[in-house]
């Protein structure tokens, strides 16, 4: 049984490790990774991604990563390929091939078929000089020195690498389309990104989401209005305009200081100007104002028109954090 000094010492030798081999990747970002990235941006079709084993999980991520910010990608594993999968290959398609050693009997017999069809194969190996590397039209060199496991045989640092050369790939096809977080959005409709990026706030305005009070309002006005609309707040009027806000807060903070509310109007406990948004904000962006202001309670409006008002909780129940 290892003591608990080995084992954190185990686990920060392996981060020790997989960070040297991702920093190693910065003398892969040169020229050459340049024009792998303009082949992809001309390309007439789809990105496909070959991998084997480990490197085949790797692939699976990589395409999940593409397709999500914009870039059309299919995952294709080397052995199911050279048995039949071959078809989903298009012209037009650009192949990425993963392979750590870059010399696997798969990889051998999957890269010359490609290059029969005429598409171009980017190479993502640890072998330079690799049966894949010289085949291949580009190589992006994803060699490490050691594998973060203690025999230095299974994949760690390596896969580390090549994932992280993917994002590269990923991000700097989307910084060239200019791919923004709209963009972002309708590929991601689903969960609670999708709603940080699609729920407007009046989606989650209620019908009974609009209390509202005179300025010169009794007290008791004021709470039976906040009771009756549960909210935990009302917007405050004078002629017709948004003059402040009452939350229960403010209520309490009435009470605590012993004033006798039976003299008191709503324009004497209100807030002024109240933070507002539009009925057409995200929610999220409601949130993040709320968060900001440390406020639990936004009036919404349609330009000038008073809308209601969404309570912190209301964002909260649709799981956008």
């Amino acid at each position: 049984m290892k003591s608990s000094s080995d084992i954190k010492k185990n686990a920060k030798e392996t981060i020790a490790i997989e960070l040297a081999a991702i920093a190693k990747l910065e003398s892969s970002i040169n020229d050459n990774f340049v024009s792998v990235i303009n082949l992809i941006l001309s390309a007439q079709g789809r990105l496909i991604v070959a991998g084997i084993g480990k490197s085949a999980n790797i692939a699976n991520k990589m395409v999940a990563t593409f397709n999500s910010t914009g870039q059309p990608a299919i995952f294709l594993h080397a052995a199911d390929a050279i048995h039949g999968d071959l078809g989903n290959i298009q012209n037009g398609d650009v192949v990425i091939c993963i392979s750590k050693s870059g010399n696997t009997p798969e990889v051998k017999a999957l890269v010359p078929f490609i290059k029969s069809m005429g598409n171009k194969i980017i190479a993502l190996t640890g072998n330079t000089k690799s049966f894949l590397a010289k085949e291949s039209d580009f190589t992006l060199d994803v060699s490490v020195e050691q594998e973060a496991c203690p025999n230095n045989l299974a994949p760690t640092s390596s896969t580390t690498a090549q994932l992280v050369m993917g994002d590269a790939i990923a991000t700097s096809l989307l910084a060239c389309k200019d791919f923004s977080d709209k963009d972002f959005a309708r590929f991601h409709p689903g969960g609670t990104l999708g709603k940080r990026l699609f729920l407007k706030v009046e989606d989650i305005l209620s019908d009974d989401s609009r209390p509202k009070v005179d300025y010169k309002a009794t007290i008791n006005e004021v709470i039976i209005e906040i009771s009756q609309k549960r909210l935990g707040a009302t917007a405050v009027f004078r002629d017709d305009k948004i003059a402040g806000i009452i939350t229960d807060g403010d209520l309490r903070r009435m009470l605590e200081k012993g004033d006798t509310f039976s003299v008191l109007l709503a324009k004497d406990i209100m807030s002024s100007n109240p933070k507002t948004v539009s009925v057409n904000n995200l929610a999220y962006d409601a949130l993040q104002i709320m968060e900001d202001n440390k406020i639990s309670q936004i009036i919404v409006k349609d330009k000038d028109m008073y809308i209601g008002i969404v309570h912190i909780h209301e964002i909260l129940k649709e799981g956008i954090l």
